[in-house]
């Protein structure tokens, strides 16, 4: 079986496009426990890709579509709703469906590039984390996952024969 681990980006001080020193050290404990990946991937903004680093990973790609679903999909998923209104939004089938199933399509890719039992860490964002996870998972009940992700929180989703089979929540205590 192989795992794909989606987090969201560490702390910032908004709008500052960097990680603050609180984000860093959030980063590196959360890390400490993770891991190995074969694939790292972020969004190309400079928090995930910082977050990654931060967390003692390489990065070997940025990805575009993991930066920003939007304004059609905001007016559909606005940050933040629970995992499970992002899932029923997810099932609408309007924008913030297509982009989730976009974002499917590219952890799905991200499978196919690692060997079995390996795993594979994104670092993008909220809201996004949450549609892609829902359109992976189709028909999880996602109610007991709660809200939203907080920094550096996530999920672990895992494949198998060609598709992603299960999945389960990553929140860091506080």
């Amino acid at each position: 079986m192989k795992i794909l681990e989606i987090r969201r980006h560490s702390r910032r001080d908004d709008p500052a496009p960097h990680l603050n020193q609180l984000g860093v050290t959030l980063a590196r404990l959360v890390g400490e426990g993770l891991g190995p990946f074969d694939r790292v991937v972020t969004s190309t903004h400079p928090r995930a890709f910082e977050t990654a680093i931060a967390m003692g990973f390489a990065v070997d790609e940025q990805n575009e579509l993991m930066s920003s679903f939007g304004d059609e999909v905001m007016v559909e998923a606005p940050w933040p709703l629970s995992f499970a209104q992002y899932a029923e939004t997810v099932k609408r089938k309007g924008p913030a469906g297509k982009y989730a199933h976009q974002l499917m399509k590219v952890y799905e890719h991200i499978m196919k590039y690692i060997s079995e039992e390996r795993s594979a860490l994104v670092v993008n964002h909220g809201g996004v984390l949450e549609l892609g996870v829902s359109a992976c998972l189709p028909e999880m009940n996602f109610s007991p996952w709660g809200d939203a992700v907080d920094y550096c929180e996530g999920a672990r989703l895992f494949w198998t024969d060609g598709k992603f089979i299960r999945g389960e929540v990553l929140r860091v205590r506080r």
